[in-house]
């Protein structure tokens, strides 16, 4: 087998990513875009490339950093993200939860099946009120094809066909605190990302995340992978299915804010506030 040209694999990631940037409509020239920059691979090579673009849209970067307290994992992650952040000059803020919300996700993750639960709604929580902050117009994420795919197998296996108006690699701005977000590598697999970092020998944070195991994200990855390993294709198929055959729903919500933390909410409390009040009873 013909071993990966380095520049041709980098040209080739670059040009499907800037279709999908142009087909719909990512972004716009002139743009503030916030980068969720967790370390890991996904979310460096997002900064890579939007980096790479950025005289081509006349971009204004800026990446924030989320440490939700996860002793010997998230250190990593936030020196790795710190590093490249650098050697791009694009700023980096770092929040954390415990900053944020006077608790660690190791403090609170055997309250819930698994600790995927109280770190996603904080962490979407606390990246948007960032960026909103920062005047971002758009918060770019490292989501992948299969982490798409995992998440709308993920909503269809629980019938929570609600979510399904927010997968797409785009979000519309429904309200003026909520920064729509933005997903880059909608169409790119998880496995041409590793290829990536390793080929352009960029030092990304590989580890797995200890609470990740708990989460039945994890069991559809192992499933997902081998279905893909014997039936090439599986995973594009699967995203192109589901865009074909559930349209995003552009019916309009209502959201209000928040009572308590004034951030965009389709309840008076929002799932963040909510969730804090439960954690500081059982605490």
């Amino acid at each position: 087998m013909e071993p990966l040209n380095r520049e041709k694999f980098n040209y080739n990631l670059e040009e499907r990513v800037r279709k999908v940037i142009k087909e719909y409509k990512l972004i716009e020239k002139g743009e503030k875009v916030a980068i969720a920059l967790s370390g890991g691979k996904d979310s460096i090579l997002t900064m890579f490339l939007l980096d790479k673009f950025r005289n081509e849209f006349n971009l204004q970067l800026v990446a924030i950093s989320i440490d939700e307290g996860i002793l010997g994992y998230r250190e990593n992650g936030l020196e790795t993200a710190r590093k490249y952040a650098n050697s791009l000059e694009i700023e980096l803020v770092e929040k954390s939860f415990k900053e944020e919300y006077g608790l660690q996700l190791d403090q609170i993750h055997s309250l819930y099946k698994s600790a995927c639960i109280p770190c996603g709604v904080f962490r979407r929580h606390a990246l948007n009120k960032t960026a909103h902050q920062l005047g971002a117009e758009k918060l770019a994420t490292g989501h992948n094809l299969d982490d798409e795919v995992q998440s709308y197998l993920m909503s269809f296996a629980r019938a929570d066909f609600r979510r399904f108006s927010k997968f797409g690699p785009k979000l519309d701005r429904i309200h003026p605190q909520l920064i729509p977000r933005i997903k880059p590598l909608w169409r790119i697999p998880e496995k041409d990302v590793g290829i990536w970092a390793i080929l352009n020998e960029v030092e990304v944070h590989f580890a797995e995340c200890p609470y990740s195991q708990q989460s039945l994200r994890a069991k559809l990855k192992t499933y997902l992978n081998k279905l893909e390993e014997d039936y090439a294709g599986t995973k594009l198929n699967l995203l192109e299915s589901f865009e074909k055959t559930f349209k995003p729903n552009k019916k309009f919500v209502e959201l209000f804010e928040c009572e308590k933390c004034g951030e965009a909410s389709s309840l008076s409390i929002c799932k963040a506030c909510e969730m804090l009040d439960e954690i500081n009873k059982n605490l």
